[in-house]
């Protein structure tokens, strides 16, 4: 997105995309502006009419009557242009805050392990509100009293046009003044408005990790350590306050030091009979107000300057350019069979250190693979190179003949069902949060997937059922019920090829009994690809790819590689079965226990 570049273009960007809106905020606002002056106006002719030698009572009463209607014209005009501002901002900040949702999600993984969630979430709603701040400075606050100024001159040049010249003068002078020293006190709004996203992050963080928190009674020195946060960030707040205040109080003994020269100047000229008494008041009134609009003026021009601080600090954070994104023509993917294959693929989260090197896979339609080997070796980059989640620096992931990176990563995910290691939900209730797999399944879906994935039994126990709030990441529930509300979605997506990244790792051995139907009906006719750690879930998959330092080093049938008396997967089986599994365990030459037939506990694939 180019208008994410700098807080200018981010700001044209959503004007533009309103044009009539604006235009019409703007006729209203130069409409009201232009009344204020106008009743300034028609106070002098009031007051001349009243002094004049006759007077006319007619005259008087009809000056009278412009002054009336011109107050309520701008004060007409004035609501209106509040509520159209109130109301284009108010839709723009929607549109923003849904247009950096889905530019925030576009962005690879390492971006979001590397940004607090709660600090990216305290920046999209910032957006939008440093984006009403700085419309109503332009229009309410900036170009009011330009306007008002451009009108004072006219008038002024109809009294004295030597006047009107010094008055153009000092309001430049004046202004131009405030707003030098105004962008003088910038590193001040800078450093305060970096201090404060940081203090949002500590809090959310804090209040993220409550458990943390509490279990390891550190509430006293975590309140004083967000108490340093919190003493920086006043610091920086204070040294701007007080920047702006002395800013101001020069700016108001500037100000009774004109206006009082201007008064001088105007009562000399009115003794001498040179203008009328409504003048002296025309003159004075609009002296102090288009004075008085100098400071407003300024203080609104710094003001802005912070929010545009505001928004590119934020922009630099969210704009960045995405590194991993759908390509021009890219297709939606089209999944028949369900075959995976790599293609001498070379990977690594960074361009100097791969994990995997020349890898090639097929897998063919419906095979159970499972992927063992040593922390570190690979396992788990294939699972997320299959899902486009990174691309490899050399090679192609191909599902069903079509390459990954030539798909939509919408239409990939679709096609795949994933259950991690830690299933993540949401803060709904556990209907919504299966559904999520599905929007469009019927509540009866949900209840066959949930019974499938063998957790209908305990979420009938709950307070309310599936209507039953599971908190925030699901703390409501213990880790094996997560697992299985994780499996669950998997069963109602029902798609060709199914991802498991040790899935089972939090079931117990009653858990894994109750899913075991349900995870044998969910891999019928799919293909499945599962990392392990516990060589039992994987015994009676179809092959088993044992992987290390980036290479397949043992591919077949779990029997098969069990029968070679060297294999790291015999050996890896051993290190279980004698409950060894130490890195530092010298294997002794005894025989290896045989792969019998495994129980239900142990075929509990790791879905």
């Amino acid at each position: 997105m180019p208008f994410l570049a700098g807080p200018w273009r981010f700001v044209w960007h959503y004007v533009a995309a309103k044009p009539y809106m604006f235009l019409a905020l703007a006729l209203v606002v130069v409409g009201a502006s232009s009344s204020a002056i106008y009743v300034q106006y028609s106070m002098k002719l009031l007051i001349d009419a009243m002094t004049a030698k006759p007077s006319v009572i007619d005259h008087v009463y009809g000056a009278l009557a412009i002054f009336i209607g011109m107050t309520l014209l701008e004060s007409l005009l004035q609501r209106v242009a509040a509520f159209t501002l109130s109301s284009v901002t108010v839709q723009s900040g929607v549109n923003i805050r849904l247009d950096m949702f889905n530019y925030l999600t576009g962005h690879q993984l390492p971006f979001f392990q590397n940004h607090r969630a709660g600090a990216l979430g305290h920046r999209v709603s910032t957006l939008s509100g440093s984006f009403g701040s700085v419309i109503h400075r332009l229009f309410l606050e900036i170009a009011p009293p330009l306007i008002a100024f451009t009108g004072a001159i006219i008038i002024f040049v109809s009294i004295d046009v030597r006047m009107s010249i010094a008055l153009s003068l000092v309001f430049l002078i004046v202004t131009g003044a405030l707003v030098v020293l105004g962008f003088r006190g910038h590193v001040h709004h800078q450093d305060f408005a970096g201090r404060a996203g940081v203090v949002g992050g500590e809090l959310v963080d804090l209040i993220s990790n409550i458990w943390v928190v509490k279990a390891f009674a550190a509430r006293r020195r975590e309140a004083e350590r967000l108490r340093g946060f919190l003493l920086e960030e006043a610091a920086a707040q204070r040294r701007g306050w007080f920047f702006v205040e002395r800013i101001r109080g020069l700016h108001d003994f500037a100000l009774a030091l004109l206006v009082g020269g201007t008064l001088l100047w105007t009562i000399g000229r009115w003794s001498a009979g040179l203008i009328t008494t409504g003048d002296v008041v025309v003159v004075s009134t609009l002296t102090f107000r288009i004075l008085q609009g100098s400071r407003d003026l300024a203080m609104a021009v710094i003001d802005t300057s912070q929010q545009c601080s505001y928004l590119r600090e934020t922009l630099d954070v969210i704009g960045l350019p995405q590194t991993l994104n759908d390509r021009p023509n890219a297709k939606p993917l089209t999944v028949r069979d369900g075959t995976v294959r790599f293609e001498n693929v070379t990977f690594g989260y960074t361009d100097d250190s791969a994990i995997l090197h020349g890898l090639s896979i097929d897998v063919p339609a419906g095979q159970k693979v499972g992927l063992v080997g040593p922390s570190g070796a690979g396992k788990s980059s294939i699972l997320q190179l299959i899902q486009r989640f990174y691309d490899p620096q050399s090679g192609d992931v191909l599902i069903d003949g079509q390459c990954v990176a030539a798909v939509t990563q919408d239409s990939l995910h679709e096609a795949i069902a994933v259950v991690p290691q830690e299933v993540m939900l949401f803060h709904r209730t556990v209907m919504e949060n299966i559904r999520f797999a599905r929007p469009g399944a019927s509540d009866a879906d949900v209840r066959r997937a949930a019974e499938a994935a063998g957790c209908d039994g305990f979420i009938m126990q709950l307070p309310d059922g599936y209507d039953s709030i599971v908190g925030e990441r699901g703390t409501n529930l213990s880790g094996g019920q997560r697992q299985r509300i994780g499996i669950a979605r998997a069963f109602l997506k029902d798609a060709r090829l199914v991802l498991l990244d040790e899935a089972t790792s939090a079931l117990d051995t009653g858990s894994e009994m109750e899913v075991q139907s349900g995870l044998n009906a969910l891999m019928t006719d799919r293909t499945v690809i599962a990392v392990a750690h516990r060589l039992s879930t994987i015994a009676a998959f179809d092959r088993v790819l044992v992987l290390e330092e980036g290479r397949v080093v043992e591919d077949g049938a779990p029997q098969d590689l069990l029968a070679q008396p060297d294999g790291l997967f015999r050996k890896l089986w051993q290190l279980q079965a004698d409950g060894l599994i130490q890195s530092d365990v010298v294997l002794p030459d005894a025989p290896c226990p045989p792969l019998a037939p495994p129980r239900p506990t142990e075929l509990a694939a790791p879905l």
